[in-house]
């Protein structure tokens, strides 16, 4: 099957050749010439067959501008894949505008990180039932070999919304191993942190792929000394949160992994300088200047 793939990053740079490996013509177009295999989107658009499918993976902060730009190229029966981090409520409006023009639109949520090119990619699908099974090709050889990594999840925005749950649990499950890690840390008995999360991974309850990362990094550095503790989030820890308040389900873990990479940011946290000021004020206890 033919595809045009949009952004040629550490993700789109793999699925590429993923795609490639299993037969399929991709043509990709990057802003970085020396990946790209096409000038620009008219470019792209022109050497690909009709119907065409054109998969796109961009940052968040060019989806829309791209999609656009695609929709004012692409003709009637085409079809347009969206595999970035976007907001679900993002996907109906987009759907909206290429179907008007008689564009098809699908909303693929995409895990895997860079070790996808080797083991596949998780997909979860929104969008219509006709339009995944034409592309289903495309998924078959992206996603793991075996019955599971591939999704329908459901009408248009289902693909991104199921994505941003999964990234939600991610925070949490990377929060409770980074805690764990800790404490064993500042233990006065464990002798050998690195090789107890070595040992967990066969056999354990807690045995997955995160642990494995975890026990590659610390091979690499057992101290983590290289590394500052500061993590950044991509948005959809934050809309996960959201999606909580406003349907009233309670999420202590996914919360409060957030707001704990909300406060690796800080430097000296005034939150906490206003409780150990109240803490001196009420106890008279010891503070440190």
């Amino acid at each position: 099957m033919q595809l045009g793939l949009v952004g040629l990053g550490r993700m789109g740079g793999n699925m590429r050749d993923r795609l490639r490996a299993a037969g399929h013509d991709v043509v990709g177009y990057d802003r970085n010439p020396e990946v790209s295999d096409a000038s620009d989107l008219s470019d792209l658009v022109g050497k690909l067959a009709t119907p065409r499918v054109v998969w796109v993976m961009v940052p968040a902060g060019v989806t829309e501008e791209t999609i656009d730009e695609l929709g004012a190229l692409l003709s009637e029966g085409d079809i347009v894949i969206d595999g970035g981090n976007s907001r679900y409520t993002n996907d109906a409006p987009r759907a909206a505008r290429l179907g008007a023009k008689g564009i098809g639109y699908l909303d693929a949520g995409v895990s895997g990180g860079v070790w996808g090119k080797e083991n596949g990619y998780a997909l979860m699908v929104g969008g219509d039932a006709g339009l995944v099974k034409h592309c289903m090709p495309i998924f078959e050889a992206l996603k793991p070999a075996g019955q599971y990594g591939f999704v329908h999840a459901g009408d248009t925005g289902a693909g991104h919304y199921s994505k941003m749950v999964h990234n939600g649990i991610e925070y949490g499950l990377m929060h409770a191993f980074a805690e764990g890690y800790e404490l064993m840390m500042k233990s006065e008995i464990v002798a050998d942190v690195p090789g107890v999360i070595k040992s967990w991974r066969e056999g354990s309850v807690v045995k997955s792929w995160l642990l494995d990362l975890l026990d590659h990094a610390l091979d690499d550095d057992p101290d983590l000394a290289g590394l500052r503790g500061w993590a950044d989030d991509t948005g959809e820890g934050r809309w996960t949160v959201e999606e909580s308040i406003r349907l009233a389900v309670p999420m202590h873990v996914i919360a409060a992994s957030l707001f704990a990479r909300f406060e690796s940011r800080q430097d000296d946290s005034p939150a906490m300088k206003a409780v150990a000021a109240l803490r001196q004020q009420f106890g008279g206890h010891a503070v440190k200047q």
